[in-house]
């Protein structure tokens, strides 16, 4: 079915439109599970009611969560609204509402320790440009060697969330290990130059540059230490690390690290970094730029997190004890 003429159809729409390849995959997944689950009914013969049929089975019978409910309500969405021209009008459906949900921080003597024990210079590399720029874990693997400015102490985040571009600091205390991992990269890039390869590079970039493969501007500053298939042309190429990598080496160093009353993964290191900074007394509009959120509200949650609200306010507790 992934091969049938109308799931290329959605394929090169989504490409004309410019979605993401992980937006595409996910959309591909929600619209070929809608299908299989109408009984292979194509979309043009289905509208609304199914559509609202599909999302109510979602939550009641298979228990999603509400983000899951949205990405394929979303999918849904732009097939009927943008592909088929068959808008869906108003479905009737309602979410349930999600709860405030504050995120697991990590203190700073627990960043450090965690990233203490991390061996490779090149993992510890990772961990620490996740937490010093406040990166997702995909900017952070995403990472070209034209992106750094050392000099400056920026690093340029390119084609994030919502397909936008935002520049965020950079430590300088990591100038000796990104200026080792740089020489390690030319290194790989030389040997892959030498067999006709190169690092995947964005869709087209290719036939208008055909050299743009061999400048160290364009390598990955992690990547991955295999070839794999360009997933847009089929050439072979150098892509970044898999975003697995880096997480089988935080649930090591957490266990090493013995920090059993918390949950740790990738992104608490971002989360970390947006209340450290705050707790420092940064303006919540700086630390929302760095973050690149489009809205002010979702940066408030770190306020939450470290209890800004309730400064001053002691538990009565403390009166009589």
């Amino acid at each position: 079915m992934s091969s049938s003429p109308f799931m290329n159809h959605l394929r090169n729409e989504l490409r004309i439109r410019g979605y993401s390849m992980k937006t595409e995959k996910s959309y591909l997944y929600w619209i070929r599970y809608f299908i299989r689950f109408h009984k292979l009914k194509h979309p043009n013969q289905m509208g609304a009611n199914e559509v609202r049929a599909f999302l109510s089975f979602l939550a009641t019978e298979q228990h999603v969560a509400i983000n899951t409910q949205k990405s394929a309500l979303n999918a849904l969405a732009f097939l009927y609204n943008k592909v088929l021209e068959q808008p869906l009008g108003n479905l009737g459906f309602q979410h349930a509402k999600q709860g405030r949900r504050l995120p697991s921080v990590l203190s700073a003597a627990e960043v450090k320790l965690i990233i203490d024990q991390i061996e490779s210079e090149r993992d510890r590399l990772m961990f620490a440009l996740l937490y010093g720029s406040g990166l997702r874990i995909s900017e952070c693997l995403r990472i070209r060697i034209q992106d750094l400015n050392l000099e400056q102490g920026s690093l340029v985040v390119r084609c994030s969330k919502g397909n936008k571009d935002r520049t965020t600091i950079l430590s300088r205390k990591l100038e000796s290990s990104i200026s080792k991992q740089i020489e390690t990269v030319q290194l790989v890039q030389q040997q892959d130059n030498a067999k006709g390869y190169g690092p995947s590079l964005p869709f087209a970039l290719s036939k208008k540059y055909p050299n743009a493969f061999r400048q160290l501007s364009w390598m990955y500053l992690f990547p991955s230490t295999t070839l794999s298939p360009h997933p847009l042309t089929g050439e072979l190429c150098r892509h970044h690390l898999h975003d697995s990598v880096p997480r089988k080496i935080l649930k090591k160093a957490v266990q090493l690290a013995n920090i059993q009353t918390k949950r740790v993964n990738c992104h608490t290191f971002r989360h970390s970094f947006a209340t450290h900074l705050l707790m420092a007394g940064r303006d919540i509009r700086t630390v929302q730029e760095l973050l690149g959120h489009s809205d002010v509200s979702t940066t408030q949650i770190y306020t939450h997190v470290i209890g800004q609200y309730f400064a001053g306010t002691n538990s009565p507790l403390d009166s009589i004890l």
